[in-house]
């Protein structure tokens, strides 16, 4: 694949990556946990039709695969002595941070968004307010969602950072 295109699959996506993940952890998950349980259709929809988690997953995927096979090319095939420039050092730095994020995504924002989505579309299947265990349980979702959500956000922003500067570092 040229390197033309592999620069645009990488910087599409990674937008794409960067402002959802941005959009999701400084908007929709305070906006969701500020409505309360009526927000379980959007939620819902959102996870179970829209499919929201799995759209992330594969822009992240497709970013970091991409991003991978630049490092490759750019490194000489991970030749330690370009690694060990300033440029090479900084590359580094932000694909660990990415895949640090790709890590969290995939252990708790994936999983977690999953059950919210099965929780609020069980709430509106009975066209009633969620049992007070249900609306314990999803409050508790909705924590670990928003705390990760932030993590993942912050480490995309280095990251996206440490990309857009590497080949200015000496």
């Amino acid at each position: 694949m040229s390197v033309l295109a592999l620069r645009l699959i990488h910087i599409v996506c990674g937008v794409i990556w960067v402002g959802g993940v941005l959009f999701i952890a400084w908007f929709l998950i305070p906006t969701i946990r500020g409505v309360g349980p009526s927000s379980g259709a959007i939620m819902s929809h959102m996870v179970q039709v829209r499919r929201l988690p799995l759209v992330m997953m594969a822009v992240a995927i497709l970013t970091v695969l991409s991003g991978l096979a630049l490092y490759w090319r750019d490194s000489a095939g991970f030749n330690g002595a370009w690694m060990q420039t300033g440029t090479g050092i900084v590359f580094s730095l932000g694909a660990l941070l990415g895949l640090a994020s790709v890590a969290v995504g995939m252990a708790v924002n994936s999983p977690v968004s999953r059950r919210l989505g099965v929780l609020a579309a069980a709430a509106q299947a009975k066209e009633g307010p969620p049992s007070a265990e249900e609306a314990a349980e999803m409050q508790r979702l909705q924590t670990r969602l928003a705390a990760a959500s932030n993590l993942v956000a912050a480490l995309l922003v280095f990251a996206t950072a440490a990309m857009a500067v590497a080949r200015y570092v000496p």
